[in-house]
């Protein structure tokens, strides 16, 4: 998980986060959320992954705990937080079973790690917001960053073919305006916003004059994305 640039900047809400298991996922996730300013609880049932988060300062707080027992979970006060995240991914019974028991205990947003299709479509008849496969993205992102063009700073996948990336603004478009670019025509993307670091103009006219000092957010087709002359 890289660190966000203009997408932190839409960060609004105060939420808190629980997140189960910690592992090398688990303790990355926790570790990144932590950094970016949320309160967030680890938890796992091996205490010394508990000690090296707690001595890593990778979390607001941790506490060794048998997620497949519902006691356990409530006492925590594991069912009071916005957001959990099952970082379960190599213990298919385990997962399933803590899934299952997070949402019974009226989380609102779950999302849960899996490790195959299978354990992946068992997670959301249990009731799973959101399936992630790690191992996956991981190699879909090495694959961006060997191939994608060197302007591009950040990204996020709307689908497998398109995505909003914020890239450098090429020299040749220094001191040119949108329209006179035509970018939506000639380069087949929609510019969302202009800007640097967490100060973005959203949604710029078609007047707003571009500067090669600074950055911008489009969404388009990634071929579409990688013929930008950057």
């Amino acid at each position: 998980m890289k660190s966000l640039n203009f997408f932190s900047s839409l960060r609004r809400e105060t939420r808190q986060f629980a997140v189960i298991g910690l592992g090398r996922f688990g303790r990355a996730v926790c570790g990144t959320l932590h950094k970016l300013g949320y309160e967030v609880l680890g938890t796992d049932i091996d205490e010394a992954l508990v000690a090296q988060v707690l001595a890593e300062k990778l979390a607001s707080s941790a506490i060794e705990l048998d997620s497949t027992k519902p006691n356990a979970l409530k006492e925590a006060g594991i069912f009071e937080f916005d957001t959990v995240i099952i970082a379960i991914g190599n213990y298919l019974e385990e997962s399933i079973i803590t899934t299952l028991n997070v949402k019974e205990g009226g989380v609102k947003y779950v999302v849960s790690k899996a490790s195959s299709n299978v354990h992946g479509k068992l997670l959301q008849r249990v009731g799973a917001d959101l399936v992630v496969f790690p191992e996956y993205q991981g190699g879909c992102d090495l694959a961006h960053s060997l191939t994608q063009n060197p302007g591009v700073m950040e990204r996020f996948e709307v689908d497998p073919d398109h995505s909003i990336v914020e890239t450098r603004i090429p020299e040749e478009f220094h001191g040119k305006t949108l329209e006179e670019l035509n970018v939506r025509s000639r380069y087949n993307i929609s510019v969302l916003a202009i800007g640097k670091d967490d100060k973005f103009n959203i949604n710029p006219p078609p007047q707003e004059k571009l500067n090669k000092d600074l950055s911008m957010v489009v969404i388009g087709s990634n071929k579409a994305i990688q013929k930008l002359p950057l």
